[in-house]
């Protein structure tokens, strides 16, 4: 397949309303066969792996790369200068950042705005929008910022507001639209990297603020913590935004996602924590032994691997460094992989290292 016919082919893919194993299966192995003939590492990689569009036959045997190597390959499919985006890793200065290169956001956007509005606008056209994360001007390549940009876009009311700048976040600000959709009984929605919620806690602490937000108001938080603020356990992070704004745990929904990938997975809410995630028919999740890359039985810890039929133009299937079980209905998200689950994702990039080196 050419790259436009799998663009075409993925955005008629992603409208359907579901798929079959057997529609994902055929899909996953064109595009596995695609990115094998176009991104050369994957490629030396794979054949390393004893895995080519020839010997595979199912999504769950193609060779899922580790994460870390985006910071160390240009894993693209077409020449990275013809690129409309790219999107890098969060990191601290001076560190490698990985980078995920897009030939179109069509896909991307597409994938982003199905899912948001089945999982979070939960029947709402629109609603009035805080964004607790710095804009596309301030990040053009944070797929975050993108994605909160695109959000606004598409769901937000006329009177949504990006609440950081230069500055930091501006706290006075989100008071007073608070305040505003308190009065009026406008349903509202927060939507930020979690870290971003912490100082704005901190500071409704120490001011001794609190909102009551009309029903239908809810909150979504992603990324963690990452250094960028104090560490807050899920259980005390979700109790502290229920009592803060008055919204439900059920309504304060986490979003998982990362720049390698070109699809979110959500929960139905913090009630309970871990929630279950789970991502729309375009994306599989497996968890497996990192050594072997066996899967691990339904209920037993391992690392999440992601099948991303979206992330056509790089590699779809992504070895993360997450700790995971599946369950009914999704997985639980367990935090970073430590001991032998840690080692053996380092020897895999080892390996990828080993075989993927591109000659001169």
């Amino acid at each position: 397949m050419t790259e436009s016919a799998i663009i075409s082919t993925l955005l008629a893919f992603l409208q359907r309303s579901d798929s079959s194993d057997d529609d994902f299966n055929q899909l996953a192995l064109e595009i596995f066969a695609y990115q094998f003939a176009h991104n050369q590492p994957y490629r030396r990689f794979a054949i390393q792996r004893g895995r080519t569009p020839l010997t595979v036959q199912h999504w769950r045997n193609i060779p899922a790369i580790p994460i870390t190597a985006f910071k160390d390959f240009t894993l693209s499919c077409g020449p990275i200068e013809a690129m409309q985006t790219v999107f890098m890793t969060s990191g601290t200065t001076g560190t490698v950042k990985g980078r995920s290169y897009h030939p179109t956001l069509d896909v991307w956007q597409c994938s982003m705005m199905l899912n948001f509005r089945q999982r979070f606008m939960a029947g709402v056209d629109r609603i009035r929008m805080g964004i607790l994360f710095p804009d596309t001007v301030a990040m053009p390549n944070s797929s975050l910022a993108t994605y909160l940009a695109l959000a606004v876009q598409a769901f937000g009311t006329p009177a949504s507001e990006v609440m950081v700048g230069e500055h930091g976040l501006d706290v006075e600000r989100v008071f007073a639209a608070l305040e505003q959709a308190e009065n009026s009984g406008e349903p509202y929605a927060l939507l930020g990297a979690s870290y971003s919620f912490v100082p704005l806690l901190d500071e409704m602490q120490r001011q001794q603020r609190r909102f009551s937000l009309p029903a239908g108001s809810r909150i979504l938080d992603t990324g963690g913590f990452k250094g960028q603020s104090r560490e807050v356990a899920a259980e005390a992070f979700y109790t502290s935004l229920a009592n803060a704004f008055g919204i439900p745990r059920a309504q304060c929904i986490n979003m998982y996602g990362m720049t390698e990938i070109s699809t979110q997975f959500y929960d139905e809410g913090n009630e309970i924590c871990p929630p279950v995630k789970s991502g729309p028919h375009w994306i599989r999740t497996r968890v497996v032994n990192p050594l072997t890359g066996d899967d691990m039985p339904d209920g037993e810890v391992g690392v999440l691997v992601h099948h991303d039929l979206a992330h056509f133009n790089s590699v779809s299937a992504l070895l993360t460094e997450d700790a995971g079980v599946i369950v009914p209905g999704g997985f639980h998200l367990l935090g970073r992989v430590t001991g032998a689950d840690a080692k053996g994702c380092s020897l895999t990039m080892e390996d990828f290292l080993a075989a993927a080196q591109v000659n001169p």
